[in-house]
Parts: structure tokens; C-alpha cells; sequence
């Protein structure tokens, strides 16, 4: 009743969070969660504190998001205070910066690597010792030498189990410390109970010993923690990488004229700053005077800058490309476009809530099963007669046998096979539960410039322009850095036309280049810096004027990726509903769409706007694979049911994707959606292994058929049977199953 009580406040709270305005996000790093009964745990003590609104844990990123109201500030409540709160229930936790938390998540890889070489070291080698004693061979020569084996078996097996199951002896500790338990509790006890019982028995001369279950009990145990940390490496969160693309500093015009260097974070609205060419934009605001063209790839997805006056508003995190200019601060660090953005991914991250929540249902009944039946099997051989030693010893069997090794290992094994698989072709996984996600979709939505197009736009129709004139245009074109004079160069180029860059030629920023010699002008710009009649605007995007008078339109294109076509059609054919989402103009998404043939398409949309449109799909029931590479992608990236990016996508993008893929070639996607459909069914394939494997072996234990060290057998075989059926799907010739039928 308390606990559906406290889920049923934390709901009501969580619920109010769209209709409270003062409220404040802090991100703890929570190294310590291990399963999904932790989540529970740090997210009800949060919970508890005065001002919290809501608590939500990443267990695959292994950070927590604290939402906080005006209450919170009032009483003095911080990071400080959160991360007491965690300490009381046994988690060390810290105020998340940028950098830290993946070099500690690292750090905690790079540990288990050794732990796991003297584990297998300390097995193999009590493993040879083992099969004298248990096949005969040393008890026929004489017991001395039985005991002897025994002996040297404890002096490896202690210290190795000292030094390598620390990780699961430390968690475990934590977990009882705060009167709570997880996975690590059961596979504690287990190993030393082994190992203790193993002394003893050697103490007094008994061949019942166990020194090599416990020790390859942690080897196969430390396989799979060692799996799953470096999957958690990868799966850095995607918000934190928006520092990056901030400007650090701000150069403010004061009321008299000077000026003065802040930082960007301390930019207030009413602010006036000057960005010169070549700066990071450090805030929202509003031209005040100058003119220059905005790299806006960042917000929309275009690579064509946009050229703004005074009064057009301009963005955070935007580069000015050409003159100096003046901005008017509208809106503080946290209220920019940019920050909008990263509270998008962050909201987008934590919907993904039927994993932790399918993840806290395990370890709820996991732990205290596992207990269960170890304690019933003591106290059942303690009621039939027998005596401790023999019911400890079955006991010792059951948290064995129970110990998650196959279980653990089922799908990580096969996302390592999958990972490595897709790492041949070229595409790079970076988040292993969507890798799952994967297998389950039904609808793809594709970005436009940059994904479905490669990532350069083209000169179209290049072949109708003579050399004389490209040549001359190009060596016009060379000293600029905008994208259409960069492609008029590429052309020039790729004909292997001779380029001379023309000197003193002046760029006017949001028009264009000139260049006058002998009194006579040429120019290279807009229409209407051209001199190009109205009724001609249409013909190109850009114009040029020779010194003759002479004006010729020149016309771009986002070239298609060389198989869109065959990737979409293949797509198509499998059931898949196919989408494209862009900020760039209705008419360049329709052409794009056309050429790949997608039907459906939506133009000139905002990341909030892509982020609702997904919101309505998975309203209906789709579960959506999200394609794309700009920042403004990045919050769709993040909230569709999984989503990958090309290797030319902003970081951002690709730190929010589940999966990069490199090269030119779109059918990097569908072999991806290939393997995951694949890794699906093998991850099935080795639950059920596992769940037989137990079905089979627990109650053998408790009924006493099995020793700790046939269980220890048992258990190292059903994790190798896992794992050998996982590597097949590295050399399996795989297809496109249709939707709905992968399974």
C-alpha cells in the first residue's frame, strides 16, 4: 500500500511538471546503479526530499535528472542536499559536468579488464589442479597429495576472489548497508559461501572442495559486467555535448561605447554584443546593425547560410559568416534556442521509461527468488536429517546455479556479435538498447540535407556551363568561404580547370563578391546584387555579371545519396512506412522526396515541431527509426524509438543517435534494421536456453543431485552455449524480414 501510494504522488507530481513555470534541472552522475531495483530506490529517496518535483534515473547512462520548484530554492536545496539524500540509502552521486562522468565510467571499464584476467588465470590454473583430485588420480596416490592440491587450489582462489569480485562485493555491500538488496547480494553470498565452505572442508581434510566453482563462478560473472560496462561507455548522454557548441565568451558594448569581455553564461536580455566573422552567435537576440550570413546548419538543417539585416533574429550556437554585427540579447543562457534543444533530448531520453521499468520488475523479483530458494533448500535438508555441512553445500549449489550468467550474458553476447558485425560494414553502434528498439520498427523518418542527400550541395546542370566561364566564375569564387561559391570551386575542379584566385576582391556580406579592374566590374551574388530582373529570380540562386554586362544563373542541388532509391523501394517493399522531416524549403524537400521516392514529407520545421510530429506517430502506434544529422535533429534523434546518423551529422546529432553509419551509401540503415532483427531473434533464442538451463538445473540442486562444482559446470556451460550461438550472427547471411513478422 505505501509503495503504490508513493507511486501514485510521484505520478501527480510528475504530471504537474507541464503546468509549473519555476522549475530547475540538476544532473547527478550515479556510478553505483547496477539493475533496475536501484532506479526505484534512488528515484523514491529523491523523491522524498522538500522541492523535488520529479526524479528520473538513466540506467543505461547511469545519471539521474532532478526537477526541482521555487521550494527548493526557498529552503536552500542543491546538489548538495540530493546528493546526501542519495548518500542515506547507500549511492555516491555528484552534480554532473561536462567531461568527468565518462572519464570515471572509463576509468570503472578499464578496472574490471585486469579483474577479469587474474579471475581467468586463478580458474584455469585450479581448474588443472581440480581435475587430478575430482578424476582420482591424486587421491590413488596418496591423500597428502589430495590435500596438497587442495591447498595450492585456496592459495590462488583467495586472493584471486579477493581482488576480483570486489565489484560485485562492494555493490553488494552498499546495497545491505542501506537495507535494500540487488543483484550483487545473491552472487556475494554465493561466491563466498563457496569459497568459506571450500576452507573449511580443506581445514579438515574433506575432498568436498569447491575452490573452482567460486573462482570461475566471478570469471564468467566479470565477462558479462565487463560486456555491459563498455556498452555503457558508448552511451554517453547527448545534452552534455551542447557545451561544445556554445560560445564560452561574449564581447558586450556598454552604454558608452566600450567594450567588455564576459562569459556567455552570464549574458542577460538588454545586452548588447559584437560578433565578429568567423563567431559563435552567444545568445538569442535581434540585429541591431550589420550585415552578414548565418551558418543556421546547426537549427535547421540547411546548409545554405541565410543572410540577415537589422532586425532579423538570430540564434545561440549560430555562426556569422560574414560582417561584423551587433546583437540585442533577447533571452538568457538557459532560455536560448540552443538550451531548448538539450531540454528537448533530455525530455526525449527519459520517455524511454518501458525499459526501466521492465528492468525494476526483474531485480524486484530476482533477488529475493534467488534467497528464497536457497534458504528453503538449507532448512528442507535440515528438516529430512541432514547435517549443515551437507545442506550448506546443496544450499551453495542453488545461488550457484541461480547465479544470472547465461541470463546476463543471453543478450549482451549478442549485441557484442551484432556490434562487431555492423562495425565491418561501417556502421557504429553506439547504444545497445537500441540496437533492441531496432528490431521492433515500423516507420522510418528521414532528414533531408545531409541524409537523404550527401552532405555537400552540387552545381547543377554544370556540364551546359563552358569552361571559360566556370573558370573565371571559380577563380571569382575562390577566397569565399560561402557553400555555393565553395561548389562553383568543386566543379571547376573536379573538370580539373585551372583556378587563380583573383586578388582585392571584396565580399559584401548578404550579397556578394566583386571585383573591379580596368573600371570595369564583375560580380558574383544575389539577384538583386547582381542586377538581375524579377521575372528571372526563379531561373537561379546564384547570378553572375561579367564585365560586359553579361548575367548567367547558376543552380544548386542536394545531390541524392547513390542508392536512396534502392534503399527507400527495398524499405517500402518490407511494409515499412517512409517519412521525411526538414527545415529546409518546401520546395527542396519536395524535389528531394520525388527523387527517392517518398510520398510523405514535411518542410521549414522547427526541432520542436519534428519532436511533436514524432509525438503524434508513436501516438498512433508506430514505433519509428529517426534518420538524421543536424543539431536540429538531435532532439528527434533522441525521442524516436530509435534513431541513427551519418558520420557527416554534427556531433550532437551523433552523440544522440543509437547508431553512425560512415560512407556515402544510405543501405547502411537497412542492414542495420538487418542485424537488429536477427539480434532480436538470437537474444530470444538464448533467453530460452537460459530459462531452460534453470527450468532444469534449480531443481536438480534442491533436490541435492548437483555439487557446487557441477554447478559451477552447468552454469559455465549454459553462458558458452549463449555465447557460441551469438557468434553466428557475424557471418549470417541475413534479410529484410517485413514488419510485424521478425520475430
Amino acid at each position: 500500500m505505501e509503495a503504490a501510494l508513493n507511486a501514485s504522488a510521484r505520478l501527480e507530481r510528475e504530471a504537474d511538471l507541464n503546468d509549473r513555470t519555476n522549475l530547475s534541472t540538476i544532473t547527478l552522475s550515479a556510478p553505483d546503479i547496477v539493475c533496475g531495483r536501484c532506479i526505484r530506490t534512488v528515484e523514491n529517496a529523491l523523491c522524498e526530499v522538500r522541492g523535488v518535483v520529479a526524479a528520473r534515473a538513466n540506467l543505461s547512462a547511469r545519471r539521474i535528472t532532478v526537477t526541482l520548484d521555487q521550494t527548493a530554492n526557498d529552503n536552500g536545496i542543491g546538489p548538495k542536499e540530493l546528493v546526501a539524500a542519495l548518500s542515506a540509502v547507500g549511492y555516491c552521486a555528484a552534480e554532473l559536468v561536462e567531461g568527468p562522468e565518462t572519464a570515471a565510467s572509463r576509468s570503472r571499464a578499464g578496472d574490471l579488464i585486469p579483474r577479469l584476467g587474474v579471475a581467468g588465470f586463478a580458474a584455469a590454473n585450479i581448474m588443472l589442479l581440480s581435475v587430478s583430485v575430482w578424476s582420482g588420480e591424486a587421491s590413488d596416490m596418496d591423500g597428502s597429495i589430495r590435500d596438497l592440491f587442495h591447498w595450492l587450489s585456496a592459495l590462488i582462489a583467495l586472493p584471486a576472489i579477493a581482488y576480483a569480485g570486489q565489484p560485485f562485493f562492494r555493490s553488494a555491500i552498499a546495497a545491505l548497508s542501506a537495507r535494500r538488496l540487488n543483484m550483487d547480494v545473491p552472487i556475494s553470498l554465493g561466491i563466498l559461501l563457496a569459497a568459506g565452505m571450500s576452507v573449511f572442508q580443506t581445514i579438515r581434510g574433506s575432498d568436498q572442495v569447491y575452490f573452482d566453482a567460486a573462482v570461475t563462478l566471478v570469471f564468467f560473472l566479470l565477462i558479462g559486467r565487463v560486456l555491459d560496462e563498455n556498452v555503457r561507455v558508448r552511451a554517453k548522454g547527448a545534452a552534455e555535448n551542447l557545451l561544445s557548441l556554445r560560445a564560452l565568451a561574449a564581447t558586450v558594448v556598454n552604454a558608452d561605447g566600450s567594450v567588455r569581455a564576459i562569459a556567455a553564461r552570464d549574458l542577460a536580455p538588454g545586452m548588447r554584443v559584437v560578433v565578429t566573422a568567423g563567431e559563435r552567435i552567444p545568445g538569442d537576440g535581434t540585429v541591431v546593425s550589420g550585415t552578414s550570413d548565418i551558418d543556421e546548419s546547426l537549427i535547421t538543417g540547411e546548409t545554405v547560410p541565410r543572410s540577415v539585416n537589422p532586425g532579423d533574429h538570430v540564434s545561440a550556437g549560430t555562426v556569422n559568416g560574414g560582417g561584423v554585427l551587433h546583437v540585442a540579447i533577447t533571452s538568457s543562457d538557459e532560455n536560448t534556442l540552443l538550451a531548448e534543444i538539450g531540454r528537448l533530448m533530455i525530455a526525449a531520453e527519459q520517455s524511454r521509461g518501458r525499459y526501466v521499468r521492465l528492468a525494476d520488475r526483474a531485480a524486484q523479483i530476482y533477488a529475493p527468488a534467488v534467497h528464497i530458494a536457497g534458504l528453503l533448500t538449507f532448512i528442507g535438508w535440515m528438516l529430512a536429517g541432514s547435517g549443515w555441512e551437507l545442506s550448506l553445500t546443496h544450499a551453495i549449489s542453488v545461488l550457484i546455479i541461480t547465479c544470472p550468467c547465461a541470463l546476463a550474458l543471453a543478450v549482451p553476447a549478442v549485441q557484442v556479435a551484432a556490434i562487431s558485425r555492423l562495425f565491418d560494414r561501417g556502421v557504429i553502434v553506439k547504444s545497445a538498447d537500441g540496437l533492441e528498439r531496432m528490431a521492433e520498427l515500423d516507420s522510418i523518418v528521414f532528414d533531408k540535407t545531409g541524409t537523404l542527400t550527401l552532405e555537400r550541395i552540387e552545381l547543377a546542370d554544370d556540364e551546359m556551363i563552358s569552361d571559360a566561364l566556370l573558370t573565371r566564375v571559380a577563380s571569382l569564387a575562390a577566397g569565399s568561404r560561402h557553400p555555393y561559391a565553395q561548389a562553383i570551386v568543386r566543379a571547376a575542379r573536379n573538370r580539373t580547370l585551372p583556378i587563380n584566385a583573383l586578388d582585392a576582391v571584396q565580399e559584401v556580406p548578404g550579397s556578394g563578391l566583386s571585383f573591379a579592374h580596368d573600371g570595369r566590374e564583375e560580380r558574383l551574388g544575389s539577384a538583386q546584387w547582381v542586377g538581375v530582373s524579377p521575372d528571372r529570380h526563379t531561373d537561379g540562386s546564384l547570378w553572375y555579371r561579367s564585365p560586359d554586362g553579361e548575367i548567367t544563373g547558376f543552380r544548386f542541388i542536394d545531390r541524392l545519396r547513390p542508392d536512396a532509391r534502392a534503399t527507400v523501394d527495398e524499405l517500402v517493399r518490407a511494409g515499412f512506412q517512409i517519412e521525411v522531416l526538414s527545415g529546409d524549403r518546401p520546395k527542396a524537400v519536395a524535389q528531394a522526396a520525388a527523387a527517392a521516392g517518398i510520398s510523405h514529407w514535411h518542410a521549414a520545421l522547427r526541432p520542436s515541431e519534428k519532436l511533436h510530429h514524432l509525438g503524434e506517430l508513436k501516438a498512433r502506434g508506430l514505433h519509428t527509426l529517426m534518420v538524421g544529422d543536424g543539431l536540429n535533429d538531435a532532439p528527434a534523434l533522441a525521442a524516436g524509438h530509435a534513431s541513427i546518423s551519418p558520420a557527416s551529422a554534427a556531433d550532437i546529432s551523433q552523440a544522440a543517435a543509437d547508431a553512425v553509419f560512415q560512407g556515402d551509401r544510405l543501405g547502411s540503415v537497412v542492414e542495420a534494421i538487418k542485424v537488429a532483427q536477427a539480434a532480436h531473434r538470437m537474444a530470444l533464442q538464448n533467453f530460452s536456453i537460459a530459462i531452460a538451463y534453470n527450468v532444469i538445473f534449480v531443481p536438480l540442486a534442491m533436490m541435492g543431485h548437483v555439487t557446487p562444482l557441477v554447478a559451477a559446470i552447468a552454469m559455465s556451460t549454459s553462458s558458452i552455449v549463449v555465447t557460441a550461438n551469438a557468434i553466428r550472427l557475424r557471418t549470417k547471411k541475413l534479410r529484410l524480414h517485413p514488419v510485424g513478422r521478425h520475430a
